[in-house]
């Protein structure tokens, strides 16, 4: 019995470990994509669904639906220790990741758009070149 109770301690532990990710995920994801507030409260009710998920398959997976008190302690535990220990490094790490694979996105679309950029220009130079003939050439008409 003991032994059953030491092994889900420490099954709820990495649980708690596991909603620290889920929720290190989310505060990734706001450091890198700038979101509205709406965004946030969304995401907010899918962190906490996304939590009870978790919680409840654990709870009925491993201990037959029974909830005790240790496990929301280890739960806890879990989510402190991931925090305290691990979550500066992941944090740091994934929004270098993300931020990395933005900038070479944001480089491909730029050399992508190159070209329509040149003729932008060009058409731009182009029409100015039209306006300025056609101002001269209508000034020459009045005088």
């Amino acid at each position: 019995m003991v032994t059953n109770q030491a092994y889900l301690f420490l099954i709820f532990i990495i649980n708690g470990v596991l909603i620290g990710l889920l929720f290190d995920f989310f505060r990734i994801l706001r450091k890198t994509f700038k979101t509205k507030d709406l965004i946030t409260y969304i995401q907010d009710i899918i962190f906490w669904i996304l939590t009870g998920f978790i919680i409840l398959y654990s709870t009925f997976t491993f201990n037959n639906g029974e909830i005790r008190i240790f496990m929301f302690i280890a739960i806890l535990l879990g989510v402190v220790f991931y925090m305290m220990l691990i979550s500066s490094y992941v944090i740091k790490v994934n929004v270098r990741i993300i931020n990395f694979i933005k900038d070479i996105i944001q480089k491909i679309f730029n050399i992508i758009l190159l070209p329509f950029k040149w003729i932008c220009s060009f058409l731009q130079m182009k029409l100015k070149n039209d306006k300025e003939k056609y101002e001269r050439t209508k000034n020459v008409v009045k005088n």
